[in-house]
């Protein structure tokens, strides 16, 4: 801890999809005098409030939010612009002496931040691009990311199938370096952070509470307008990782009348729990995060008094 003293703080509210992440950043805000910027891949469009669970502005209760709502919807977005632009936020916010509170789900853009990677082009060869984009076209996006599995399984296990967008870029690395790209990105970590930066993670002692409370908050998204949102987006060409995201892609065989409406939400709900599982393997393999476990009947306040007891022992305040 001593080489972090003088070094900017940094709090971090991570963990899976419905697990109370939003609100615990608010208040932690409140308490610390903070701002929260956002961590979540999806939150980032326009116009994906109900899929991404964006905050609405009563639950942002007045304190300022960061990397949300701000790229159209067919734009690419990279960790790598994640965190050039988190960075930027971090400095804007220090400079007005508050404390930045980085508050998402998406394991990459945290670690991406905190761990200081640094990210090299590797090279690129938009021919192989193109040829990678066909292959997915003709054979499906299971079928492209079963190539990276192949030639990077480290890799393939961090990078969704549908997100089409990495996965052609991490076959790319290889392709152009002859080197797995997680090897790559394990050495672009050898620069020290430049923050004193405090992970706390959020968990359910019991797996079926989470996923019960994913199906009810899929339920109450439908309620909410998920199927206009998710049709909207169907109506619109040109769409790349926004596409991807779990709230629209499963709605597509209803739009299609192949399905009907009662398995795509029951889809949804499966797909949302997956996804889920795969964010708590992704920070289960960071031992710096500070794990709050809940129980299913626990308030915000006490999960709120949790988190002060591990930042209170952390940075002696």
């Amino acid at each position: 801890m001593a080489e972090q003293k003088n070094k900017p703080r940094v709090l971090a509210v991570v963990g899976p999809t419905a697990s109370g992440k939003t609100g615990l950043g608010v208040e932690l805000a409140k308490l610390y005098g903070g701002e929260v910027i956002s961590a979540d891949s999806m939150q980032i469009y326009k116009g994906m409030d109900i899929a991404s669970a964006k905050p609405t502005v009563a639950e942002m209760q007045g304190i300022p939010h960061h990397l949300i709502d701000f790229l159209d919807r067919g734009a690419t977005f990279s960790a790598a612009d994640y965190v050039k632009l988190a960075n930027e936020k971090i400095k804007d916010v220090l400079s007005r002496g508050k404390l930045p509170v980085i508050v998402g789900g998406t394991g990459l853009y945290i670690d991406s931040l905190l761990e200081n990677v640094k990210f090299s082009e590797g090279g690129s060869d938009e021919a192989y691009r193109e040829k990678l984009r066909k292959y997915a076209e003709e054979k499906g996006n299971e079928a492209l990311h079963q190539m990276l599995a192949d030639a990077d399984p480290e890799a393939a296990a961090a990078i969704h199938p549908n997100n089409l967008v990495r996965v052609i870029r991490a076959l790319e690395v290889c392709h152009v370096t002859g080197r797995k790209f997680s090897e790559l990105k394990a050495e672009s970590r050898s620069i020290e952070s430049p923050y004193d930066s405090l992970i706390l993670g959020l968990n359910y002692e019991d797996r079926s509470v989470l996923y019960d409370r994913i199906d009810r908050r899929v339920d109450i998204m439908v309620e909410n307008g998920l199927i206009d949102e998710a049709r909207e987006l169907w109506n619109e060409s040109g769409m790349a990782t926004a596409a991807n995201a779990i709230g629209f892609k499963e709605f597509i065989p209803y739009f299609s009348g192949e399905a009907s409406l009662e398995d795509c939400i029951s889809k949804v709900k499966q797909e949302t729990r997956h996804y889920a599982k795969r964010q708590l393997t992704w920070f289960r393999k960071n031992q710096r995060i500070q794990w709050i476990i809940l129980a299913e009947f626990d308030k915000l306040y006490e999960i709120l008094e949790k988190s002060k007891k591990c930042i209170a022992n952390y940075w002696k305040i």
